[in-house]
């Protein structure tokens, strides 16, 4: 008799694990919670991105133009130095794309926020979203979305208003969006007042004001006289309006397709999804870098070694370097992680790219540390500029992939002593993502002053002012 029981363990047809999988399977002891579905009826991605395009389309026509027209050797954008356009580039544009000076400053501004263009003293050059704007739906949504975050430098708040009250306006509205989001249909906007007149209530009881001066009565400090908020309302309304995040009339406001998505998103802190780390052996050096991106560090540096181990350094070097230069701040850091792991063999790559603006920092850090520097000092051989510069696009990546504590954290790792001295260098810098950094910081951060010092400057590198 023979038994029934299997003994020549061949005969078990399990598909043996990858190389790559390991990692991730010693480091997760459970498994991922799938991501939370949109709710119903939202439209797919590939439509949203259709909208998102059809909003922003005069803006990166003027991008597009800008592009052509303002190349090195061919014209300045901008009149002494400042981001905002010219009155002869205005007027050029105007002239050769058949719209008016006026709806060219427009566009423009749309194309700066949305981070279509990137404005580098006098000159313009693309960003990286209009290179990928007809191929990549993620850059078209996120482009998009950065435009919904500044709607309140996209529509400026009429004048004659408080800018106390405008502060705590923008800093309620997200809990005003949030209820529209729930509602899934048109809310009244008497409702929407009541809620915002509450929310704006509760920031000031947080605060706790306490007025100056000699009490003349005892008792509880009373709160001074507040502005009336429906102006403010209606014009937060109309702002949000101007970006295609919602429609108004009847007395009644409703979220656009493109808005309700956007707000789940942010309600759910859900991130671009990491690709999988199982199979990263196979893949490039941007994709690795992606699907290590929610690792614990001893496993992406697991991670990095097998990658590293399966093709020649050189070009591992090269393939990270080039990760390095692309648009997204997460990847830079992780590359030059990546490049720790390679050692000696990378130097005279990571030499070779002092020059370039982009990776400077980060090559400096890495030679410092390669030369034997304790990490936590190495910091010591950047610039004030530099590390200013690192602070930024450090602030661009977690505005990008991480959670607003986060960024709200980040303050405390500036060189600067006081926030109006990081402003004021932040703001010198030139970094390409400095007004979405700053506008993710104001709306993160729980200080309604702090936050709208962070504002006014959003607002003034947007518009080039001082």
């Amino acid at each position: 008799m023979t038994s029934r029981i299997p003994r020549d363990s061949r005969l078990r047809l399990v598909r043996p694990r990858p190389l790559a999988a390991a990692p991730q399977a010693m480091n997760q002891r459970r498994p991922r919670r799938a991501a939370p579905r949109p709710p119903e009826g939202t439209p797919a991605r590939s439509e949203l991105a259709r909208m998102a395009r059809s909003v922003l389309a005069d803006a990166a026509r003027v991008a597009r133009w800008a592009d052509t027209a303002l190349g090195p050797g061919r014209g300045s954008a901008t009149a002494d130095g400042k981001a905002t356009l010219s009155d002869a580039t205005a007027d050029q544009a105007a002239r050769e794309l058949g719209l008016t000076a006026v709806e060219v400053r427009a566009d423009w501004d749309t194309a700066r926020l949305a981070g279509l263009i990137e404005v580098h003293g006098d000159s313009a050059r693309p960003g990286w979203r209009l290179r990928a704007w007809n191929r990549d739906d993620s850059a078209v949504l996120r482009g998009w979305v950065a435009l919904f975050d500044a709607w309140s430098l996209a529509h400026p708040e009429p004048a004659g208003q408080e800018p106390a009250a405008v502060a705590e306006v923008i800093s309620a509205m997200p809990q005003v969006l949030s209820f529209l989001q729930l509602s899934a249909g048109p809310v009244p906007v008497a409702q929407l007042l009541d809620l915002l007149e509450q929310r704006v209530t509760e920031l000031r009881t947080e605060r706790c004001e306490v007025p100056y001066g000699p009490r003349l009565e005892s008792g509880p400090p009373q709160p001074p006289p507040a502005a009336p908020l429906a102006p403010l309302l209606d014009w937060a309304l109309h702002a949000l309006a101007s970006v295609d995040a919602l429609t108004c009339g009847d007395g009644h406001a409703t979220l656009t397709p493109l808005g309700s998505w956007a707000v789940w998103v942010k309600l759910e802190q859900i991130c671009v999804a990491a690709q999988s780390p199982a199979g990263n052996i196979e893949q490039s050096a941007e994709n690795m870098l992606r699907g290590c991106a929610q690792l614990r560090p001893n496993a992406a540096r697991a991670e990095y070694r097998a990658w590293l181990a399966a093709r020649p350094v050189g070009s591992a070097v090269a393939e990270l370097l080039g990760g390095a230069r692309g648009e997204d701040a997460l990847l830079r850091g992780l590359a030059f992680d990546a490049l720790r792991v390679v050692g000696a063999p990378a130097e005279p790559d990571v030499r070779a790219v002092l020059d370039e603006p982009t990776l400077r920092p980060y090559a400096l850090l890495w030679l410092a540390e390669h030369d034997g520097a304790d990490p936590e000092d190495a910091h010591e051989v950047l610039t004030r500029q530099e590390a200013t510069w690192l602070w930024v696009d450090t602030a661009a990546a977690v505005a990008d992939h991480g959670e607003a504590p986060l960024l709200v954290r980040h303050l405390e790792s500036a060189v600067q002593p006081t926030v109006p001295a990081l402003l004021d260098e932040v703001r010198a810098v030139g970094h390409p993502r400095t007004v979405q950094v700053l506008v993710a910081l104001a709306a993160a951060h729980p200080d309604p002053a702090l936050a709208k010092a962070v504002r006014r400057a959003a607002f003034q590198v947007h518009t080039g002012g001082s």
